[in-house]
């Protein structure tokens, strides 16, 4: 079961973990650390932590492929942390998905702050979700979609790209990006697969839901979630 306050520390530096697991503690979070990135995976879904502290440099499985795997499957907030600090190394650990990134050396009550603001800014977003979906509800951790309570039947590609837009109504997301939140293995596929699963999701969400407008087409741009 996620919980509010559960944090995976993926560090390792084993001194350095223990110092983050320490602080995170005394501000009141429940840690986890891992420090082999051939674990991660089967931590996530061990623990099911609310936010992970994620470094690069990791033995057996890098960072950046573990944030492509976990953001193939998971919204869940990331920081990432590494002792880089080449500026290509900053976009590339935000492009795949991450929400903040860190160099070392830093401070641990900094990591700590962000840690705060960004679970601050999540749980912002979903207290509007719950006012303003109009009974739309996106459970990432059973992979299922209700409307008022009854259940949608989606595909698996069909639940990640309404999760991908639900968790940030407003933003647009390119036709490239949603095949990025799809396919984490690096497939070629045509802009026309997404325009079809879209179709698709957006004629079982108006069947259940035929007042609702969930999903936009921007031109020349691509999609976005927002009810009207």
């Amino acid at each position: 079961m996620v919980t509010a306050d559960s944090v995976l520390i993926v560090e390792d530096e084993e001194k350095l973990a223990a110092i983050l697991a320490k602080y995170l503690s005394a501000s009141g979070f429940e840690c986890h650390v891992v420090t082999d990135g051939g674990e991660v995976m089967a931590a996530f879904e061990r623990y099911k932590p609310y936010m992970v502290l994620l470094d690069i440099m990791l033995p057996n499985v890098d960072g950046i492929t573990l944030c492509k795997q976990n953001r193939a499957q998971s919204q869940i907030p990331i920081i990432m942390t590494t002792a880089k600090v080449e500026e290509i190394d900053r976009l590339i650990g935000l492009e795949v998905g991450a929400d903040d990134y860190v160099c070392k050396p830093y401070s641990p009550r900094e990591v700590v702050a962000r840690v705060k603001a960004i679970m601050r800014r999540v749980n912002y977003v979903a207290e509007q979700n719950q006012e303003a979906f109009h009974g739309l509800e996106v459970d990432e951790q059973t992979f299922m979609a209700r409307f008022n309570n009854e259940s949608i039947a989606l595909t698996h590609v069909e639940f990640l790209l309404l999760k991908a837009m639900y968790v940030h109504p407003g933003r647009i997301f390119s036709r490239d990006k949603l095949m990025d939140h799809i396919y984490s293995d690096d497939r070629i596929v045509s802009d026309r697969t997404v325009d079809s699963h879209i179709k698709k999701l957006r004629k079982k969400l108006q069947s259940i839901a035929p007042e609702a407008n969930f999903i936009h087409s921007i031109y020349g741009a691509g999609y976005k979630f927002e009810p009207i």
